[in-house]
């Protein structure tokens, strides 16, 4: 074989087609030294040129032929012939096999040393074409890893009932002539992360975790705030697995070293839902963490919330003051952004000029200016902030108090005749007042601008359809601060079909309202503690989680459990 007479450098080769110049590849020859990369990765690092420039030269230069890896599907067979250790470790992919000679894509065909080893391990002679590097490593992925991808497809659709799905757009083009062409979404990765997808839809989960421990790939579903664990299959998944989720969300597969973020759009019986997208590395291997967005599930409705009597003649109260700051705090799942939707949707008028500034944006208001923070742009909370109080805004949402800038401006706009609705991470409301002093407001401004703080929590709601009730113990009892003489029945879930015999099914805030009055502020100028503050507003009839939980768990809604897991027992 001609290339194998010739044995050419790939810089000699970009060298012949003009791509750099002998003083370029120096001065790459001296870098690759110290950060023991190869040739290629140096110059594409130096930005003498891209992966596009060295395939394209290496093609005319050396007579290879290329090939769209992303349109073709490898037989069985083909695949036998490379172990998959050795296909990765060199990033390689067998395409064909034709008169003893085996066609291996790769992206170098310059690394003899892995041409020699791939004729050992196949016992043929192997005949190089050329793709791109994450191409190559995609294929790996898609194609070593389907046999237990369609297995495994078939045994979770099997454990649902159901057949696995494909995805409805379908994606088919010709590839190199003779080869079979791959129908994308019949792949058995897709099918089976269809399958996952849709049945956490279905199942109205918040995230899907997908995360290799081990020898195993683990699947979890959030399904009303607790993680259930959905399936394991094999971990050899986990890259394929992985690598299509990145595609999807237009992420780097070539990148497994450093987290990436970005977002799914998928249409689910008929409608389009929204994924969040979260890829991690772990000892194991990268974690994915799609957070599900379904705009359909979200009802924007105050009675819908949960509050009642005086809590929901508050809020209406404190969202329709023509200006100051209301808080809503509480941990990450626990209904913040809901909560501040539902007070837009309330306030969203042709009167007003309202303007979000978000993190991302998770439903789409008609009449509301929404903006979306982009860091890498430079777009932040405070920088955003900025440019919407030149919008001559009437109500300002910012989607969290993440620093003390984007606060000190929250601040500032209250103070200038805006409303500010915003989200802080604290336990309680009380505890909110003090975070923002840390952040370095002064207290004299925090005290004139702040209306009110709302912290809530979700609590999961007893299944109606295997809910039952038993009489209580003197631990119930003491929780629930009632006489250890009254006689008390609660309810609770057994377990059934249609709550997945976990005996919640759905779930329902509880809040923690505290309206900022004239002693508020006389404790806030002086910087009182978070005790302080909060045993003035009990004093003052402020109903706190524990105590808004415990109205649930008597009137059957919730259990003492829930109550637990949400609530300080020391309340």
């Amino acid at each position: 074989m001609a290339l194998r007479q010739e044995r050419k450098r790939l810089g000699e080769i970009l060298i012949a087609g003009g791509v750099i110049s002998p003083t370029h590849l120096e001065e790459a020859l001296a870098m690759q030294k110290s950060l023991g990369l190869r040739l290629g990765e140096v110059l594409i690092k130096q930005g003498l040129v891209t992966e596009e420039d060295i395939l394209r030269t290496m093609q005319s230069q050396l007579g290879l032929p290329s090939i769209d890896l992303n349109r073709i599907v490898v037989p069985e067979q083909i695949l036998r012939l490379l172990p998959e250790n050795v296909v990765r470790k060199y990033t390689v992919l067998p395409v064909e096999m034709s008169n003893a000679q085996l066609l291996v894509a790769m992206s170098d065909p310059t690394d003899y040393f892995a041409i020699d080893d791939l004729r050992l391990a196949s016992g043929m002679m192997v005949k190089p074409c050329l793709a791109k590097k994450g191409d190559i490593l995609q294929a790996i992925d898609r194609f070593y890893g389907r046999s237990e991808a369609e297995k495994a497809a078939r045994d979770y659709a099997k454990q649902l009932g159901v057949t696995p799905v494909a995805a409805t757009s379908q994606v088919a083009s010709l590839g190199v002539t003779g080869m079979e062409v791959v129908d994308e979404e019949s792949t058995p990765i897709i099918k089976f992360l269809n399958t996952i997808i849709e049945n956490a839809v279905n199942n109205k989960a918040s995230d899907i975790h997908i995360e290799p421990i081990d020898e195993e790939l683990r699947v979890r579903f959030r399904i009303d705030g607790v993680l259930r664990e959905i399936m394991r299959t094999p971990v050899s998944m986990a890259n394929p697995v992985v690598s299509r989720v990145k595609i999807m969300a237009d992420l780097n597969i070539a990148e497994r070293r450093l987290p990436q973020d970005g977002r799914i759009s998928y249409l689910v019986g008929g409608k389009a839902i929204d994924f969040r997208v979260s890829t991690t590395p772990t000892m194991y291997g990268e974690k994915v963490v799609l957070r599900i967005l379904d705009k359909s599930s979200v009802i924007l409705e105050k009675e819908a919330l949960g509050l009642v009597g005086k809590d929901l003649k508050t809020f209406e109260e404190l969202i329709t003051r023509p200006y100051g700051i209301v808080l809503v705090t509480g941990p990450t799942g626990s209904g913040k952004t809901t909560t501040l939707y539902t007070a837009l949707n309330q306030l969203n008028s042709p009167e007003k000029n309202i303007v979000t500034l978000e993190d991302p944006v998770e439903f789409n208001f008609k009449g509301v200016n929404q903006m979306q923070v982009n860091p890498k742009a430079g777009l932040t909370f405070a920088t955003g902030l900025r440019s919407l109080l030149r919008q001559d805004p009437d109500i300002i949402m910012v989607g969290e108090m993440r620093d003390n800038e984007t606060a000190q401006i929250a601040v500032r706009s209250a103070l200038t005749g805006h409303l500010v609705l915003s989200t802080i991470h604290t336990n309680d409301a009380a505890s909110s007042i003090t975070r923002l002093i840390d952040m370095e407001i002064e207290p004299f401004l925090l005290s004139a601008s702040i209306l009110g703080i709302i912290s809530q929590r979700l609590v999961r709601r007893v299944c109606p359809h295997c809910s039952t009730e038993y009489e209580t113990g003197p631990k119930e009892h003491v929780l629930l601060e009632v006489s250890v003489s009254t006689h008390l029945t609660l309810k609770k879930g057994l377990g059934c079909t249609y709550c997945n015999k976990s005996g919640y099914k759905g779930r329902i805030a509880i809040f923690e309202i505290m309206p900022i009055t004239a002693g508020h502020r006389q404790l806030i100028d002086r910087r009182a503690t978070a005790d302080e503050l909060r045993n003035y507003a009990m004093a003052q009839g402020m109903t706190t989680l524990k105590q808004a939980a415990t109205r649930l768990v008597l009137e059957g809604v919730t259990t003492v459990d829930e109550l637990l897991r949400v609530t300080y027992v020391n309340e």
